[in-house]
């Protein structure tokens, strides 16, 4: 077998366009292009205005599997298939997350695919990119900042300081910053209080920014943002502390969406980056939205398995945007279906038919689901050098018990050659107009009753259970206008049960819901299950151990 490039490796030896010629090809001109080095730009507001008008091309999501850590490639599979689009003639754009600085430093790695299914430039992408991270971190953190002054200075909101909600954000793993005591040091420092940090992508400022249409839209759900209650349980919103402006002001580039490419030179979106375990796991509607009036087709990705990322795509952000996606693309591997069958990950290189078959039952599940919500979907085999004919063949015989398609991809190591014929079918389910999407609740059922309905038809649990005082405080959210809001579940991404170690598709497991809390501004209520945690932490010997600077000057270790 040939020498296998890193990632980086191959991305460093990208031959890159200016950016402006990327943005030509989907009708962007360059004056409407503000560029940040000669391969990446924001689109101006004015450009995605003036293009709201025409018509719509096809959405493709992308899901996957439940993650393990053998690795199933959902971004990848996304800039495959949005290069192998483009080879077969159609005019496609790729919409994807920016990645978060804490888990590039920690485990789960970078968001910017990887082979020779890349979107460049890769260093950028998974570090500063062009700041938005930094902005919503800002925004986020000066309104927690406003809240303590406000108290400081005489509190006249009459804010009860045991019932502050707004905790502040940091875009790092950092498990010391979980619960903290803030405001220490006698009278000069205000008055000492419990406080937190969540890491950035799970702050409601990043859901705002990916949901908001325009700054307009942007300003108004900043307001709408519950910080505190009163003695009397009232809300004290953003606006109350005549934040909304400044933090506006903070996140008037961020809301653009960053143009780049991949490495065959096709545009890329990347904008946003909420998780999908803690978060709605979507990139931005701005992105999306923009890309539908310029491309035929859209390939945009939901993070982690089906049962989070594509459930909150399509009860959260296609219900709020009013997308209407056309085909579903389900990720998976054979080494997955392997653990997922009970095989350690030393293992996973020796050939295991059997293994594969028992583990397909976690496939399986993803495929039910995603045919709940009425979108047509086709199975990709992201394909690894390990795979044995025999392992893919018990793959697709299993897919297609299910009356579906499984397809071998190679994009990872053949670029957009290598995915021809998923695109194909993608464009075939597309343009048959079988898509029936509906979400999963309407928008009056309780609140209670739509964590169950996401518990039973997508988890496969008996019940949700929860404490009275969870059921109390979704009561009294329903009473004051919020009952029609969607919910967001916040749970271990490794499991359809809140077990991260119960692997395959368990059934009958109940699901704790520990907390919630209302999102008022990004229009959901967040629902923590079991453990979750909304501040990660490093693991014993995290990602930033390997990199470094070399003598050249180059990033390396960064995967």
């Amino acid at each position: 077998m040939a020498e296998v490039k890193s990632d980086i490796e191959i991305a460093r030896a990208a031959d890159k366009k200016q950016i402006q010629a990327i943005g030509q090809k989907i009708g962007i001109p360059s004056e409407h292009l503000l560029p940040y080095g000669h391969d990446k730009a924001k689109i101006s507001a004015e450009f995605i205005k003036s293009v709201k008008a025409n018509k719509d091309g096809k959405l493709i999501l992308v899901t996957a599997i439940n993650p393990t850590p053998a690795g199933e490639g959902k971004t990848t599979t996304t800039v495959g298939l949005g290069d192998g689009l483009n080879r077969i003639g159609k005019k496609a754009i790729v919409c994807i997350r920016e990645a978060s600085l804490g888990p590039n430093f920690g485990v789960k790695g970078g968001a910017a695919g990887g082979g020779y299914a890349q979107v460049v430039p890769m260093e950028d992408m998974n570090l500063h990119f062009t700041g938005d991270f930094h902005a919503i971190t800002t925004a986020h953190n000066l309104l927690s900042a406003l809240i303590d002054n406000h108290i400081y200075w005489g509190n006249e909101l009459g804010i009860d300081i045991r019932r502050v909600v707004w905790r502040r954000v940091m875009d790092m793993n950092d498990r010391a910053l979980r619960e903290i005591i803030c405001s220490l040091g006698g009278a000069a420092n205000g008055f000492p209080r419990e406080a937190g940090f969540d890491i950035t992508v799970a702050s409601e400022v990043m859901a705002i920014l990916c949901l908001a249409t325009d700054l307009k839209d942007l300003e108004k759900r900043l307001g709408d943002i519950i910080v505190a209650y009163r003695r009397d349980k009232s809300a004290v919103y953003a606006r109350d502390l005549k934040a909304d402006g400044a933090m506006a002001v903070l996140l008037k580039d961020a809301m653009q969406p960053n143009l780049v490419q991949t490495l065959e030179n096709n545009p890329a979106f990347v904008h946003g980056g909420p998780f999908a375990n803690i978060a709605h796991g979507c990139n931005s509607v701005v992105a999306t939205t923009t890309a539908l009036k310029l491309a035929d087709y859209v390939v945009t990705e939901a993070g982690f398995g089906a049962d989070l990322g594509a459930e909150k795509f399509f009860d959260i952000k296609c219900r709020k945007a009013g997308l209407k996606p056309a085909a579903t693309v389900i990720v998976a591997t054979v080494r997955a279906m392997k653990m997922n069958g009970g095989v350690k990950k030393e293992d996973l290189g020796k050939e295991n038919v059997e293994a594969v078959k028992k583990g397909c039952a976690n496939l399986g599940r993803h495929i039910e689901n995603v045919r709940q919500f009425g979108v047509p979907a086709v199975v990709a085999i992201n394909h690894f050098y390990s795979d044995t004919d025999a392992e893919i063949r018990a793959m697709k015989d299993y897919v297609a018990s299910m009356g579906e398609e499984a397809i071998l991809c190679k994009h990872w190591a053949h670029g957009s050659a290598g995915i021809e014929e998923l695109a194909n079918k993608v464009v075939t389910l597309a343009e048959s107009g079988s898509s029936q999407f509906a979400p999963l609740y309407p928008d009056a059922m309780p609140l209670f009753e739509k964590i169950n309905t996401i518990v039973q038809r997508i988890y496969r649990g008996s019940e949700a259970i929860a404490d009275k005082s969870v059921r109390d405080q979704l009561h009294a959210w329903e009473h004051a206008g919020y009952g029609n809001l969607p919910v967001c579940m916040a749970k271990t991404q490794y499991s359809f049960s809140t077990d991260p170690n119960l692997r395959g598709a368990p059934t009958g497991h109940t699901v704790p819901v520990r907390e919630v809390r209302l999102s008022a501004g990004a229009g959901f209520i967040v629902v923590i299950c079991g453990e979750v945690m909304t501040m990660p932490g490093l693991p014993k010997a995290p990602s930033s151990e390997k990199i470094f600077l070399n003598e050249m000057g180059q990033i390396e270790g960064l995967f």
